[in-house]
C-alpha cells in the first residue's frame, strides 16, 4: 500500500530523465527546450510572489539585511551574495554548466515579463493564492530544469552540491537552506511577510515535488544521484 502511495512523496533526489545531457556544455534541442521552459515556469513563478506583494524570497530578504548594514545597494547585495554561494561550490566541488549561465538570463526575462503583465490584486486570498501558486511553479520549474543536467544555478547548486556529498533528501537541504537565510536576513533588518515564511518552508517540498513529477514525466522516477553508481569525471552519474 505505503509502495502505491509513493508517488504523494516528494522525491529525495534528481532523478534521471531520457532528456538529461551528458554534457554540462552540450545539449540537444530537446533538452535545451526542456531547459528555457524550466526556468521560464521558475521565473514566471517568482515574478508571481512580486505581483501578490506579501513578502519577498529569504535570499532577497537577505539581501536586504546586507545593504542596511553596508553602504551598498540590495542589487549589490544580492550580487555579492551570489558570489560568495559560488565560491561555496568550491568544496563541494559543483560544477557549472549552459544552465547556469541560462538560469541568470532565462529567470531574468521571465520574471520582467510576469511583473509587467500579472496583475496586483487587493484580495487577501487573491494574493495568498498567487504566493502559492508562484511557489508550486518554482517547484515544477526546478524539477524540469535541474534534471536536464546542464547545470544548476548558484542558490541551486549550493543544494545539489550538499545533497551529492551527504545523500540527504533534496527536499530537507533546501528547507534548511531557505530557513537559514531567511533567519540571517531577517536579524540583519530585512523585511519579512506572510509569503517569505510561506516561501521559506515550502519550497522545498514544491521542488522535492517537482523533481518526482519530472521523474514520472521523463521515465526513471527514482533513479538519481544517490545510487546510480556509474562515474563520469569523477563524480556521479548525475551530478546536477
Amino acid at each position: 500500500m505505503l509502495d502505491r502511495l509513493g508517488f504523494l512523496r516528494p522525491s529525495r533526489t534528481v532523478p534521471v530523465t531520457r532528456w538529461r545531457s551528458p554534457s554540462r556544455w552540450r545539449s540537444s534541442p530537446s533538452t535545451f527546450a526542456v531547459l528555457v521552459v524550466g526556468l521560464w515556469l521558475f521565473g514566471t513563478g517568482e515574478a508571481l510572489l512580486v505581483a501578490a506583494r506579501l513578502g519577498v524570497s529569504p535570499w532577497t530578504v537577505l539581501a536586504q539585511g546586507i545593504s542596511s548594514r553596508l553602504p551598498i545597494s540590495i542589487g549589490l547585495a544580492t550580487l555579492l551574495t551570489s558570489a560568495l554561494v559560488l565560491l561555496l561550490w568550491i568544496p563541494l566541488r559543483e560544477r557549472p554548466g549552459l544552465g547556469t549561465i541560462a538560469n541568470a538570463v532565462v529567470i531574468a526575462v521571465s520574471l520582467q515579463v510576469g511583473v509587467l503583465l500579472l496583475p496586483q490584486p487587493g484580495n487577501e486570498v487573491v494574493r495568498l493564492l498567487m504566493v502559492l501558486a508562484g511557489i508550486g511553479l518554482i517547484g515544477v520549474g526546478s524539477g524540469l530544469y535541474l534534471t536536464t543536467n546542464l547545470g544548476p544555478g548558484p542558490r541551486d547548486g549550493w543544494m545539489t552540491g550538499i545533497h551529492v556529498r551527504t545523500g540527504w533528501p533534496i527536499t530537507g537541504i533546501r528547507l534548511g537552506i531557505e530557513a537559514t537565510v531567511l533567519v540571517i536576513g531577517w536579524l540583519l533588518g530585512g523585511t519579512v511577510g506572510m509569503g517569505t515564511v510561506l516561501f521559506a518552508l515550502l519550497v522545498g517540498p514544491a521542488v522535492g515535488y517537482g523533481l518526482r513529477l519530472a521523474g514520472r514525466v521523463g521515465g526513471t522516477a527514482d533513479a538519481g544521484v544517490a545510487g546510480s553508481g556509474v562515474e563520469e569525471e569523477g563524480l556521479p552519474e548525475l551530478e546536477a
